[in-house]
């Protein structure tokens, strides 16, 4: 495999960026090598500087449900595009993409666009404390939720305790008002709730936390949640970056008909581009600015452009059948591959909807403490074979796979022979 343009384009990069990259995860610090450069993506495929094509499943971490280059929304954003690019003002596009999302959610009212997850998340943890008049939030081990200043923190050596930083810079008075619990455990999450309640403004949960692993939670532990925050008068705060719009168009609310105080979008609102977005009922959003004294606002927020691919996006989720034939797909990737593999091998896949992720366990991981840390060393050396063999990935073992709906069962069936061959070559050895 050619990686010569590559290596240099890095050696380049290193000059001009931290680590060379402008994310951290992209630096492929976790396996072999330097991080390949992408050139071009259509359907779904990849090509890399050197020409190298690949079948991909990381699809930009996530957004591209409809695959690489899609014909309508390439047009969609071609056409905003020639009439400008920004405008710093409301827009007709901002109208559409956010009647078509909430013509056709049951769990929100109103909603409010930004530029990222993170900015999302950041937003709605503010609406919460200023919806509540309370201070901390409480958040899992294994759940991210962006760069957030209070909730880039882990877990302290209790059950539940206060976090402690887990990056340079975030101040301690910041952690010291996030609480961190294990997932699944109720007995913890109660004794947290009763002894921090009347200061807890929220709880914040990836219904399906997808990144660090795929922890898959049974529906039964989250409408333990909700209740538990409802009884305590709680808000509870589903982020749904990654599962929003992934697993059904209302995502994971959607999927165990929860209803959470608050939902966090991205990644697939944008359809590729830089969207992000949280929702609420309309007597929550009736605290963010300019109705309320929440403030919170962004010189790109809805941007038409960004808001034409989105919409181009949405409206293709939309169809008949959209996400039964995701889902079908990924199940025939996950069937085909632990066929040849079969049992007891150390390996499985976790896989709802179009997610899956390759865990080195013969049995269910639904938390980040039974994610065995020196299993990572096989990821590290199957990375080199599936990149070899035509397939790429997000560059670390924590993270999920995607399907999208360009991936025919061609492209399927061919990665999980790609994959059966890495792996057989690495749990042998």
């Amino acid at each position: 495999m050619k990686r010569e343009t590559s290596d240099k384009l890095y050696e380049s990069a290193k000059k001009l960026f931290p680590g060379g990259v402008n994310s951290p995860v992209r630096a492929f610090k976790s396996v072999k090598g330097s991080p390949i450069f992408i050139e071009k993506g259509d359907g779904a495929y990849i090509w890399d500087a050197d020409g190298n094509k690949y079948i991909d499943f990381c699809n930009s971490w996530g957004p591209l449900i409809l695959g690489h280059n899609h014909p309508e929304v390439r047009e969609a954003i071609i056409k905003t595009l020639e009439k400008g690019t920004s405008f710093g003002a409301p827009t007709r596009k901002e109208n559409e993409l956010g009647e078509l999302i909430l013509h056709n959610n049951r769990f929100i009212d109103k909603i409010r666009f930004v530029s990222s997850g993170t900015e999302a998340v950041m937003s709605a943890i503010r609406m919460a404390r200023g919806y509540t008049g309370k201070n901390k939030v409480l958040k899992f081990e294994g759940c991210y939720h962006g760069h957030v200043d209070s909730l880039l923190v882990n877990a302290g050596s209790g059950l539940v305790t206060l976090g402690t930083s887990s990056s340079a810079g975030i101040p301690e008075a910041y952690v010291n008002e996030t609480l961190v619990a294990p997932l699944g455990n109720k007995e913890a999450l109660t004794l947290a709730v009763e002894k921090y309640k009347n200061d807890l403004a929220c709880i914040i949960i990836e219904p399906i936390p997808a990144n660090n692993g795929l922890l898959i939670q049974d529906k039964e532990y989250l409408e333990f949640v909700r209740d538990l925050c409802t009884s305590n008068d709680v808000l509870l705060v589903f982020d749904e970056v990654i599962s929003g719009f992934r697993v059904g168009f209302e995502g994971a609310a959607g999927l165990y008909n929860i209803q959470p105080d608050i939902i966090t979008y991205g990644k697939i609102i944008g359809g590729g581009l830089p969207v992000g977005a949280y929702g609420a009922s309309h007597e929550i959003m009736g605290t963010i600015a300019p109705d309320g004294p929440v403030y919170q606002a962004g010189t790109l927020s809805g941007n038409p452009v960004a808001m034409s691919a989105g919409i181009a996006t949405l409206q293709q989720c939309l169809k008949p059948g959209f996400y039964e034939s995701l889902n079908d797909k990924a199940v025939l990737f996950v069937n085909s591959l632990m066929q040849k593999i079969g049992k007891n091998h150390g390996f499985s896949i976790q896989q709802i909807g179009s997610i899956f992720w390759m865990a080195f366990s013969d049995t269910r991981i639904n938390q980040a403490a039974q994610i065995d840390v020196d299993k990572m060393a096989f990821f590290k050396e199957l990375y080199t074979h599936i990149l070899s063999g035509g397939m790429y990935m997000g560059p670390s073992g924590y993270e999920v796979g995607f399907i999208s709906a360009a991936h025919s069962n061609e492209n399927l069936t061919q990665a999980s022979e790609i994959l059966y061959n890495g792996l057989t070559q690495v749990l042998e050895n």
